[in-house]
């Protein structure tokens, strides 16, 4: 496996989340990035069978933090395992914000297999999933994300990492605005920085405050997987925000809610389809 994880996905949470890890008090600190992750909060929509060790570039992408992609035959814990596929099943299968990504895969020529592009596997504690660009699929850290909640949010992340991937030509190891875009619309449409999960990281803040959540963690996103400083995370991050922040694809709106996201979905289905009075 050449790809890195360059798209690290999400930071595992710390004492504001359910999970006990991170590196930001208060929460799922993404400072990771996303293979999608880059961020996020990851990896890519494809399979991940065969892995290779890797040499001095495994820090610089990220690859140190997920092991498993280092080591032919990691041991995995078959507890922690089987808790990671269930709780993936129930958000691939009932969460809104994954429904509608997963349709959005699909109608841009990229559906996602569950057995295919997504993999529960034990990670450094720095981060809770992220997206692999070479393999096309989406890594889960069983072993950070404990709650359902948590495995719903980390799974948006990703698939927002992986729908980028998909629609665009995303150079994801060369270039920090590329990278940055993606961390951004993750962080921005995933519900990363809704007021409750903002709440949990005891984050408060008023007019703009949104904006501010969604900048702080697309930087720490990035800030996990390169040999960078934050000043120049955050740089990258304010190069391409107004753009990124402002394109809501698929979703066609900031999903605050799950309610939101049920009727983004609907929107969605339909915006293909035309009414004509004959």
């Amino acid at each position: 496996m050449a790809a890195p994880m360059g798209n690290v996905g999400d930071a595992a949470p710390g004492n504001g989340d359910t999970g006990t890890r991170g590196s930001e008090a208060g929460d799922s600190t993404e400072t990771r990035g996303s293979g999608g992750g880059d961020g996020t909060e990851t990896r890519g929509s494809g399979g991940g069978d065969g892995t290779e060790t890797r040499g001095s570039g495994d820090e610089r992408h990220g690859l140190h933090l997920f092991p498993e992609r280092l080591v032919p035959k990691f041991k995995r814990g078959f507890a922690a395992s089987a808790k990671c596929n269930f709780m993936l099943k129930v958000a691939l299968e009932s969460n809104p914000y994954a429904i509608l990504l997963q349709d959005a895969l699909k109608r841009s020529g990229c559906t996602a297999y569950r057995d295919r592009h997504f993999s529960c596997e034990e990670c450094d504690n720095k981060v809770a999933g992220g997206f692999d660009s070479h393999t096309s699929q989406v890594v889960i850290c069983q072993n950070n994300v404990q709650s359902q909640h948590y495995m719903n949010r980390v799974v948006t992340h990703e698939l927002i990492h992986a729908f980028d991937h998909c629609r665009a030509h995303v150079d994801w190891f060369g270039s920090m605005e590329h990278m940055a875009c993606s961390e951004i619309r993750a962080a921005n449409l995933s519900g990363d920085c809704t007021f409750q999960n903002e709440l949990r990281r005891f984050n408060f803040g008023l007019k703009g405050h949104h904006q501010t959540c969604v900048r702080n963690r697309a930087a720490l996103s990035i800030l996990a997987v390169r040999p960078t400083t934050i000043e120049e995370a955050k740089a990258a991050v304010d190069r391409v925000f107004e753009p990124c922040f402002n394109d809501l694809e698929p979703f066609g709106r900031i999903p605050l809610s799950k309610k939101h996201a049920k009727y983004a979905f609907l929107q969605h289905q339909s915006r293909d389809r035309y009414e004509a009075n004959l």
